[in-house]
């Protein structure tokens, strides 16, 4: 479950993480009040669960009252990456002289929590672990004992940050752990944690996402996740109309395949190939034509997609059934928005592959084929 900015800093802010004075507003009027309670200069938040509200013009500064309104009316019920804003946060903008990220999440690879801290923040951290992961420490846990002060100490001072300030983002790092192990958390961030002239360190963005299947002992947080119901997206609402497994991803390559199994193995050939997932989307066994065509429907939907890959393997779902939706779908279309890779085994593979129309779509015999070839068509695109 993730939380949103507002709900995220009221859990950092019960813990004593720095955070500056805001309040949440629904209209224009409200975020007005809101500013004269919080005083100008103030930032208007869009409250969204996406990354890049600044540069997608969902972050805007207010030095007055006719700024304040321009900006909450621009902001409130825009389509910001697919989710309509319904909320925003009016918060003290904050005079700052550095950006620092800190972080704290689940390393699979090693089996063990780890705290991250990196001079870089501001920015997306992916982008500076792909181009430069030096520029972020990490320092390992272990979960029995968790973190010890001097591990803190130690990713901050790896991390290169001033040793003005060192002690403060040491103890922020610390008690954002300690949170991420009380709640059962995912993923806890800080991305900037903002660090102002006078030498004081203040969360001005945060992340917390927790285990749903935790949040029986944590009825605070899942009261939360019911309050933030409404940010749901028209895709996440399209997903339980169509009742299908979905996640929307940041990537550029639409994943279709029935199956999680089946649709996880394809979302890491995509990553394997230099490609970025779109989404996850299962549509389950037996899928019939109209199921498929609905499937297609909502991955054209997302306009961050730039290609389409479709993984059946059919068990219980027939090739043709599901050659059949293809050709459904894609024939109401005077052109097709997309380019679709498809790859069938299985049940009937052989019949859906005569049935499939291939001036629409673009058939791969093996799962490795269609993803680099979906992976190529989006590159493409994105050139």
């Amino acid at each position: 479950m993730k939380l949103h900015e507002y709900q995220a800093k009221q859990v950092f802010r019960e813990a004593g993480i720095p955070t500056p004075a805001s309040e949440l507003a629904e209209s224009v009027e409200a975020a007005v009040a809101a500013a004269e309670l919080v005083g100008y200069p103030v930032a208007v938040k869009a409250q969204v669960q996406v990354g890049g509200r600044g540069k997608a013009g969902g972050i805007e500064l207010a030095d007055d009252e006719d700024e304040l309104r321009e900006a909450a009316d621009s902001i409130l019920g825009m389509d910001l990456k697919g989710y309509r804003v319904e909320r925003v946060l009016v918060e003290e903008a904050v005079d700052f002289a550095d950006e620092l990220y800190v972080g704290v999440t689940m390393d699979r690879g090693e089996g063990k929590p780890v705290a991250m801290v990196s001079t870089r923040g501001g920015v997306n951290i992916e982008e500076v672990a792909a181009e430069d992961p030096e520029a972020i420490a990490r320092e390992h846990v272990d979960p029995a004992f968790g973190m010890h002060p001097f591990q803190g100490r130690k990713a901050v001072y790896d991390a290169g940050v001033d040793p003005a300030v060192a002690r403060d983002v040491s103890s922020v790092l610390s008690t954002l752990y300690d949170l991420w192990e009380d709640k059962d958390g995912a993923d806890a961030e800080i991305n900037p944690l903002m660090v102002t002239a006078d030498d004081e360190v203040i969360a001005a963005d945060a992340v917390f996402n927790v285990d749903e299947d935790a949040l029986f002992r944590h009825p605070d947080l899942a009261e939360m996740g019911e309050e933030g119901e409404f940010a749901e997206s028209e895709l996440e609402q399209k997903a339980d109309e169509y009742g299908f497994d979905y996640v929307r991803l940041d990537g550029n390559v639409g994943i279709i395949g029935n199956g999680a199994g089946l649709v996880m193995t394809t979302l890491d050939l995509v990553d394997h190939y230099g490609g970025s997932p779109a989404n996850f989307l299962d549509v389950g066994g037996g899928a019939k034509a109209d199921r498929i065509a609905n499937a297609l429907d909502m991955v054209f939907s997302d306009e961050n997609v730039d290609a389409v890959v479709f993984n059946i393997f059919g068990g219980i779902t027939r090739g043709d059934e599901v050659a059949n939706g293809i050709n459904q779908a894609l024939g109401e279309f005077d052109e097709i928005p997309k380019p679709v890779v498809v790859r069938l085994a299985g049940t009937n593979a052989e019949e859906g592959m005569e049935i499939l129309d291939t001036s629409l779509v673009t058939v791969e015999e093996t799962l490795e084929s269609a993803v680099q070839r979906a992976v190529e068509y989006a590159g493409e695109v994105t050139q």
